[in-house]
């Protein structure tokens, strides 16, 4: 390769601050086991601004300098000489948990839930770049008649679809609170799933819409209705067989397990930003809740159930995306994705911005 240097964003102070352009960083070289990718595009994630931030989470992982950016897609140009399973000119994305093979959940088939974990773009340089390297095992072929721009919404968008996987949702009714781009995801699955009822739950009427286009069989403003009347009025007082919380708020929370039936499934995919108490033994003990966990994604079957719900006929990835932005441009990419603007914003490192 002539090219010697490319352009991408770095953090590169151990605190608050915004990330830096640089146009003179060293091309990545790979090992034996891993792939060189160059990028075509990489979606902006709330983790990159709790890095920003340099909130606590973000503290206890990141070590300056690092190149951020993990939700992404590209070409192979190079692989490792012990690679077999991916050869130059694939397209791929990334799943940004890079597992250690050798702990006690890798060797039981949990590697997205790995001990010793590394993350792509966090802990070890990522996609804001024009090239980036990754171990081939952490790379997902992005099926034939998918653009890039969906293939950078497995990785963030898969924990959904996870927790539609765990909640088994098929002839089952379900309540999903939250319909950003995560949430959109978890409706089109459980949709595509086989969910008899599917009802969903917001505080914005123009996404609610677009639940109702990706898959939502029933909408409700909470802003507006009592929902926990509202389900137990269809459900002839009994409530839901599924809630999957996708908002992380503590009061949809406790407002979803409410709606939810004794003995049913609830599932938490958004991630809380504070503690969140419960009346443990009232709440969930009593009624025999489960109680489901969602930590990324698993390693591959969720992507291929994603590949599968891409294709079918309830979602739409283009109505999950935002602005297109020039890595030059990324501070405007960022302030937007900041302000809460609808859909995820993608930085393009090299030409490809159309």
């Amino acid at each position: 390769m002539d090219q010697k240097s490319m352009r991408g964003l770095v953090k590169d102070t151990m605190g608050p601050g915004e990330l830096v352009y640089r146009d003179d960083l060293p091309i990545p070289e790979i090992g034996d086991d891993d792939v060189l990718i160059k990028i075509h595009c990489t979606a902006i994630c709330g983790t990159d601004l709790h890095i920003i931030d340099w909130d606590e989470w973000t503290q206890k992982r990141v070590k300056k300098p690092v190149v951020t950016g993990h939700e992404t897609a590209g070409d192979i140009v190079a692989v490792g000489k012990n690679v077999k399973n991916r050869r130059v000119g694939d397209r791929v994305s990334c799943e940004s948990h890079v597992p250690c093979g050798s702990c006690f959940f890798c060797k039981n088939g949990m590697p997205h839930i790995c001990k010793n974990v590394e993350l792509f773009g966090i802990t070890q340089d990522g996609a804001f770049a024009e090239y980036a390297k990754i171990r081939s095992d952490c790379t997902f072929l992005i099926p034939d008649g998918l653009p890039y721009e969906a293939g950078c919404l497995f990785e963030p968008m898969g924990a959904g679809v996870h927790g539609a996987e765990v909640a088994n949702v098929k002839g089952k009714s379900v309540l999903v609170s939250g319909c950003g781009p995560i949430g959109l995801a978890a409706i089109s699955a459980c949709k595509q799933f086989g969910a008899s009822t599917l009802i969903v739950c917001a505080r914005t009427d123009s996404k609610l819409e677009v639940a109702k286009e990706m898959g939502a069989d029933i909408i409700f403003n909470t802003n507006k209705v009592d929902l926990v009347h509202k389900i137990m009025e269809l459900t002839d007082g009994i409530g839901v067989d599924v809630a999957i919380d996708v908002s992380g708020s503590g009061d949809a929370i406790h407002t979803a397990l409410q709606c939810l039936r004794a003995g049913g499934d609830f599932v938490g995919v958004g991630l809380p930003t504070k503690p969140v108490t419960f009346d443990l033994a009232n709440e969930i003990l009593y009624r025999e809740i489960h109680f489901t966990g969602i930590s990324g994604r698993l390693i591959w079957r969720t992507w291929d159930d994603f590949a599968e719900v891409m294709n079918g006929p309830y979602f739409d990835y283009r109505k999950v995306l935002g602005g297109k932005f020039a890595i030059e441009d990324y501070k405007e990419a960022f302030a937007r994705s900041r302000s809460g603007a609808p859909g995820k914003n993608l930085i393009y490192p090299d030409s490809f911005l159309t």
